[in-house]
């Protein structure tokens, strides 16, 4: 065992939290493979009994996009839209919605997502039924993005480390900081962020990981019900991320006109349901509670991009939503 991984472990096992240089070194050596599985096992299960800090994450983080595919040449700002998920709502995809959206109003979107874990229908399940490419490489995506506005990056196809790591994770059978990182790894690196966290123990976590992994700007949403997406159930908690300061912000749809609304109004039972929903989202035809939620969510980032007040992306982004997505799915 290298001084390394001895001196991480002795620390986590102790309760300790590691230090910037020992979390570096220890996931530089996880991606690399140097370490054995029992040994990745032991590091994963003393970051999560300890728990997760947010110098462990970022460096997790910066160790993962080293082996990632990564775009290069977008010297435009660029967002993306997602969440931790696992928040258990079985809501139709918000997120997904709100990038299309964006896209079509003429932002460069860069989605990063996988196939549906917990939920009824994940974005790469939806993007796939619109007739949006999986496949799209790395050195293709810069292309399509800025012939399209938006571009779809398939995890798996980005990072090929996590194929070391999946048996590992696996085995442990429990949430680990990989479950943490997922929405962190865009290998297009966007300037800007909306990001839905369910559980709000990692609410601020999250936001402090954005700053130390050079966001320029982002919104972390905690959303009325523990949803990861800004609901119109009631207040939602958010923070804005913005030249490495955080903000805390409460977000109450009824201060931007949106009725009320109930988790169930959202809810969606199964993928061929979710499916339906996304074309009726994009068409402007959705349940109001559902249009409204993409509104919403759509309306914070709109006010992040081009640097207006929250009520005047709100408004924007209703206008849009009233009137669905130009192009047809």
């Amino acid at each position: 065992m290298s001084q390394i991984i001895s001196e991480a472990l002795s620390a986590l096992s102790s309760g300790q939290d590691l230090t910037t240089e020992q979390a570096d070194a220890v996931f530089e050596e996880l991606f690399s493979g140097e370490m054995t599985n029992a040994q990745a096992g032991a590091l994963l299960m003393g970051l999560r009994s300890k728990g997760e800090k947010a110098v462990e994450v970022a460096a997790g983080v910066r160790a993962a996009l080293r082996e990632a595919k990564l775009i290069k040449g977008i010297n435009s700002p660029c967002i993306d839209t997602c969440g931790t998920g696992g928040d258990g709502t079985n809501s139709f995809n918000c997120s997904t919605a709100v990038a299309i959206y964006l896209a079509d109003m003429g932002y460069l979107v860069t989605k990063h997502g996988n196939r549906a874990v917990s939920s009824s229908c994940g974005s790469a399940d939806v993007l796939e039924d619109l007739g949006v490419s999986l496949g799209t490489t790395v050195n293709e995506a810069r292309d399509v993005l800025l012939r399209d506005k938006f571009v779809f990056m398939f995890a798996p196809n980005y990072h090929p480390a996590f194929g070391k790591i999946a048996p590992i994770r696996k085995e442990l059978g429990i949430p680990t900081l990989f479950n943490l990182m997922g929405p962190l790894l865009n290998p297009a690196r966007p300037t800007h962020q909306i990001l839905g966290v369910g559980r709000p123990e990692i609410f601020r976590l999250m936001a402090e990981v954005l700053v130390l992994t050079n966001v320029e700007k982002a919104y972390v949403i905690h959303g009325a019900g523990n949803f990861d997406e800004l609901t119109p159930f009631g207040v939602n908690d958010a923070i804005l991320v913005e030249n490495g300061e955080l903000t805390e912000v409460k977000i109450d749809p009824a201060d931007y006109d949106f009725a009320a609304a109930k988790p169930e109004d959202v809810a969606v039972k199964d993928r061929p349901e979710a499916l339906e929903t996304i074309r009726k989202v994009l068409a402007g035809t959705a349940p109001q509670a559902m249009l409204d939620m993409v509104a919403l969510n759509l309306g914070a980032a709109i006010s992040i991009l081009d640097g207006v007040s929250l009520e005047e992306g709100m408004e924007k982004a209703k206008a849009k939503v009233a009137k669905g997505v130009d192009k047809e799915y």
